[in-house]
């Protein structure tokens, strides 16, 4: 009897150990199921972020390429890349829900693709702009170039107008007389004897040149420096010049001959020279001598 309870009793134990274990073993396998289900929401949490800071990065990337090509947008594009950069800083520190991240990232990649449009817009428009000025910059050169081609040539024409337009004055010549009281002029080539000079010279047809009362101041030297006749100086400028006379003459674009008688007594013997200026500008020369 006695073995048949202390039976009994082993038999109790057993069937309560095997509910104990029964039990741990339920436990175990659900704090099993439980730390899969938290490594595998932590796996995936961790997949995600890397995903949301992936896209950012690439959202960060094509904001520096744009802003590098320095567009009229890059005021802009700097602001939105900037926004890029403060959203990657939060989501490094983040270890909470990632649905608010992936719907801004969402909200700026699509942001992000219309401000491309815009600025690949921008930039056609300054590709042709650019064509444009450069057409334009060409066309003024040659414009440039055409007007300094004109102007030269109204330069030229203007001085040959110029210079043709100036008289020549053509066969001075100068001889020596003895004007006699009779008036009867004969010519000699004695210093003693005369007491005139016959000077003379052409001034030419021009049909170019302008008409009207022309000046021309005739100065006579002798072979000691002085000037004869009159004597009297004037001033061009700061030029001055001495002359013997002046030669009035009424131009009309014809030829003109002109002589002028300058009287004088002692006239000393050599060389002397005679010069036409009209104004300051030295128009002929000649020169004869007296024995």
């Amino acid at each position: 009897m006695e073995n048949q309870g202390n039976n009994t009793s082993l038999k109790a134990v057993i069937a309560v150990l095997a509910v104990l274990l029964a039990g741990s073993l339920v436990y175990i396998f659900k704090m099993s199921s439980e730390v899969d289900a938290v490594h595998t929401e932590i796996v995936k949490t961790g997949t995600e972020k890397e995903s949301v800071m992936k896209d950012l990065q690439d959202l960060k990337a094509t904001y520096d390429a744009a802003i590098a090509e320095n567009t009229s947008m890059s005021e802009e594009l700097l602001q939105e890349r900037d926004k890029v950069v403060n959203l990657i800083e939060e989501l490094k520190k983040s270890n909470g829900d990632l649905s608010k991240y992936r719907s801004q990232v969402k909200s700026m990649q699509g942001h992000m693709k219309e401000l491309m449009q815009e600025n690949e817009g921008l930039k056609k428009q300054n590709v042709t702009l650019a064509s444009q000025r450069d057409s334009t910059v060409v066309v003024l050169g040659e414009s440039k170039k055409f007007n300094e081609v004109l102007v030269g040539q109204n330069e030229e024409l203007s001085k040959t107008v110029e210079k043709g337009g100036k008289l020549s004055v053509l066969n001075l010549q100068t001889a020596a007389y003895k004007l006699k009281s009779s008036g009867k002029e004969i010519a000699t080539d004695k210093a003693s004897r005369a007491n005139v000079l016959k000077i003379s010279f052409t001034i030419a047809e021009n049909s170019i040149a302008k008409s009207g009362d022309k000046n021309y101041y005739v100065q006579v030297i002798d072979s000691k420096n002085n000037v004869l006749g009159e004597a009297k100086k004037v001033s061009f400028g700061e030029k001055e010049l001495a002359y013997s006379f002046i030669s009035s003459v009424k131009y009309e674009n014809k030829t003109v001959q002109v002589s002028q008688d300058l009287a004088g007594k002692d006239f000393a013997k050599g060389m002397y020279a005679v010069n036409v200026f009209d104004k300051d500008q030295l128009v002929s020369s000649t020169s004869f001598s007296l024995k």
